[in-house]
């Protein structure tokens, strides 16, 4: 839409929707819904379409909510009174909500309310707190023991307890050993999550069959803008990204996701990348589970097992970050996005490719009869 606007004199809007592969009908829609959202146009914005349709998301929520406490409420009746409960009538008393008010809704018995009121820590709570002193007290006199020698010496001082409790509680407080082993990051890569199926040979048959993907970033007076891309490696095609903030693991998914929001038939599709720990993220790995596609993941600091796809990038460097320095987020993520869709697809040919782009590959490749041929 950005392009669209200020295209320059005797560009039309069609030949912007062509250059980024788009039906015309399409981009005026958007452009239309961009000048509702900025007041420029009579109409329902987005942003009250899409709190009509969170509350209306609430309202079905709360009906179901109150549906089941009313079909519950012979089951709590029967319930055993228990502590988490009481606080709750302590703070609606506190809002000047009497107590018999609360204890009839709730099923509850005032006497134990009362009781509490008196004695409001539990004596097992209570008891928690001695062995965590006791441990404490171990631990600062001698810092170098660790969770069993500490409960060794809780025992010795009268606090009985197990082992395991003793590892609990010390986890719980992070009183760890000064000779155990460092806890923090090491500086190499995490365990793989699934094997190199690659090895560095970057040719596929045809097309979704072999995916490659990276990360890179880049400065803005904003802060730094992360590019996730996802590479198909029949046509060199760039088919499907993802413009963020942060480096998240949510980056790759996203990328993952409109990857496949694109090309839609991905069972068994391998898609390769480095060791980063976005691609090792259980989010990710269970999203290429969901789409029935082999995770591939090349060695720690062996940049040629995915050079393919460092060679996207270093033409993405040469051709737009680089080129000169950027003001904003936005500006930057529209540079990406139109030198992608529009030169990099388009009209940039490629000798790999037979001197053909990668969506023009694309469309002689799939003919059934050149590919017999």
């Amino acid at each position: 839409m950005r392009v669209a606007r200020n295209r320059g004199p005797g560009v039309t809007v069609e030949q912007v929707a062509t250059d980024f592969g788009v039906h015309p009908m399409t981009l005026w829609k958007w452009m239309r819904r961009a000048d509702i959202d900025e007041g420029a146009k009579p109409g329902v914005s987005s942003q009250e379409s899409a709190e009509l349709r969170e509350a209306r998301r609430r309202i079905k929520l709360l009906e179901q909510e109150n549906e089941v406490l009313r079909r519950a409420a012979a089951h709590l009746s029967r319930r055993i009174c228990r502590e988490k409960d009481l606080p709750v009538v302590k703070e609606l008393a506190g809002d000047g909500v009497p107590v018999t008010v609360t204890c009839r809704v709730l099923k509850l018995a005032r006497q134990p309310y009362y009781r509490w009121l008196d004695q409001p820590v539990g004596g097992a709570v209570l008891e928690e707190a001695y062995r965590a002193n006791a441990l404490f007290g171990a631990h600062r006199e001698d810092p170098e023991f660790g969770y069993r020698f500490l409960a060794d010496e809780a025992r010795s001082t009268g606090a009985a307890m197990a082992d395991r409790t003793a590892w609990r509680i010390c986890r719980d407080n992070r009183w760890w050993s000064v000779f155990g082993k460092k806890r923090g990051r090491t500086g190499k890569g995490g365990p793989p999550v699934h094997d190199d199926l690659v090895r560095r040979d970057f040719t596929a048959s045809g097309p979704n069959r072999l995916w490659l993907t990276d990360i890179t970033e880049h400065a803005t007076g904003d802060g730094k803008l992360y590019l996730c891309a996802i590479k198909d490696v029949f046509s060199n095609r760039i088919v499907g990204y993802s413009i963020d903030a942060r480096m998240k693991s949510r980056l790759a998914v996203a990328a993952l996701e409109n990857a496949v929001a694109r090309r839609e038939h991905v069972d068994g599709c391998i898609l390769h990348s480095d060791r980063g720990s976005q691609f090792r993220a259980r989010k990710f790995v269970r999203a290429l589970d969901r789409y029935r596609m082999a995770g591939s993941i090349g060695r720690v600091g062996a940049a040629g097992d995915n050079a393919a796809m460092e060679s996207f990038f270093s033409l993405l460097q040469k051709n737009v970050l680089d080129r000169r320095k950027w003001t904003t987020r936005e500006e930057l993520r529209i540079a990406i996005v139109t030198w992608s869709e529009r030169t990099y697809h388009r009209r940039r040919r490629q000798a790999a490719l037979g001197r053909l782009t990668p969506v023009e590959y694309e469309t002689v490749m799939a003919t059934p009869a050149l590919r017999a041929a």
